[in-house]
């Protein structure tokens, strides 16, 4: 299943998106957030679309897309999970997961304009990347077998980055170059993991109509069953949590491409996942 939320900021409407339309879930969601995933609500709106009940949402290609899920209480990110990604940024591959958090208010829908830092040094990356969101409560799980029934599904996410800020004044850790707000869309929809095989999505990017990254989640160093173990033995993931997982190559921190500016559009795309397209807008205004 495809789920989505669609409408003005804060006003979001939960949604199933079919091949054969659009529904409205409001009848069995107030949104689509942790507390909707840790009662079980994916398993209710399966059963409401196979019996029929679903009714359709009028306009729904007319509405903005939000990102599928309401405000994670948690963005967990990890870095240098692809071995040509860490070549081009001069590392190398990790021996253990690189972990960082970007703020509940980095995530916006897939096609919200993104503000540039007002940093006149600002240097800004694009990254597709596999989200992974949470359906129930993973601490301290026994191996990576046990990952998957502790998933709701897959979503595409732009881990937007400052390099300025996330390299030269970080001070060792990278979140001052992850916050700035907006800098996660999310979406267009959260795909169950019936309907994907993770371990093998392409993933693309594109800068004004260039293409940028083209690489597959088979070459991730530390796959999503492994990550979601590796994390649960550190924190406790809590439904609605949204896990980033790394970019393959091609962002600008490579030196082949420039950094963004106002007036770029960024589009990313992963198989089945669906695509996002966002512009950079001056963010003094």
């Amino acid at each position: 299943m495809k789920l989505a939320r669609l409408g003005p900021v804060g006003a979001e409407i939960p949604a199933l998106v079919t091949d054969t339309g659009t529904y409205d879930l409001r009848g069995l969601a107030r949104d689509i957030d942790g507390g909707f995933l840790a009662r079980g609500g994916v398993a209710e709106v399966r059963a409401a679309a196979d019996a029929g009940s679903l009714p359709a949402l009028d306009g729904a290609a007319d509405l903005r897309v939000g990102s599928p899920v309401a405000r994670p209480g948690a963005v967990i990110c990890i870095g240098m999970n692809y071995a040509a990604h860490a070549a081009e940024s001069g590392a190398a591959p990790p021996e253990n997961p690189v972990v960082f958090f970007k703020t509940p208010n980095t995530v916006g829908g897939p096609d919200d304009d993104v503000a540039m830092p007002r940093s006149a040094q600002a240097k800004v990356d694009w990254e597709v990347e596999l989200g992974i969101v949470i359906g129930s409560t993973a601490a301290y799980l026994d191996s990576p077998e046990q990952s998957l029934s502790h998933i709701a599904g897959f979503v595409v996410a732009d881990d937007l980055s400052e390099r300025h800020a996330q390299i030269e004044v970080s001070g060792g850790q990278w979140s001052k170059g992850k916050c700035a707000p907006g800098f996660c869309p999310t979406g267009p929809w959260l795909v169950t993991p019936d309907e994907v095989d993770h371990r093998n999505l392409r993933l693309r990017s594109w800068v004004n109509g260039d293409p940028r990254q083209d690489s597959s989640t088979k070459d991730m160093i530390f796959d999503v069953e492994f990550l979601v173990w590796h994390l649960s033995q550190y924190m406790t993931l809590e439904p609605g949590d949204l896990v980033i997982t790394g970019t393959p190559q091609g962002v600008a921190l490579s030196g082949r491409f420039p950094f963004l500016t106002a007036g770029d559009v960024v589009e990313i795309e992963i198989e089945g996942l669906g695509r996002q397209r966002h512009a950079f807008v001056d963010g003094t205004r």
